[in-house]
């Protein structure tokens, strides 16, 4: 009871932070925050929403391959969010300053 009651915390909050990163990616106003958005909340939220996954699996090869695809994930994850900024970067695009206006 209480592995489930877990299992389904780690999922629910992993799906809001997709949910949120999703919203950010839409409503945030440049390349960089966009990026900033969609790359932490890709990273943790797929986290979570593994370990909820292993802890309904319990102890088997399903939770070994669920914890391999998050170890890939976490390598990967921050290093093609680094190739698209500094691809960006050597694009053109800059970050916006904040000004006094803002």
């Amino acid at each position: 009871m209480i592995t489930d009651i877990a299992s389904w915390v780690f999922l629910a909050a992993g799906g809001f932070l997709i949910i949120a990163g999703g919203i950010g990616l839409v409503r945030l106003p440049n390349f960089f925050t966009r990026l900033h958005a969609a790359s932490i909340t890709d990273t943790l939220g797929t986290g979570l929403i593994v370990l909820g996954l292993a802890l309904q699996a319990g102890w088997s090869q399903t939770t070994v391959k669920l914890f391999l695809i998050v170890a890939f994930l976490y390598f990967t994850s921050p290093t093609s969010t680094h190739a698209l900024a500094k691809s960006a970067l050597h694009g053109g695009i800059r970050p916006r300053a904040q000004t006094s206006d803002d």
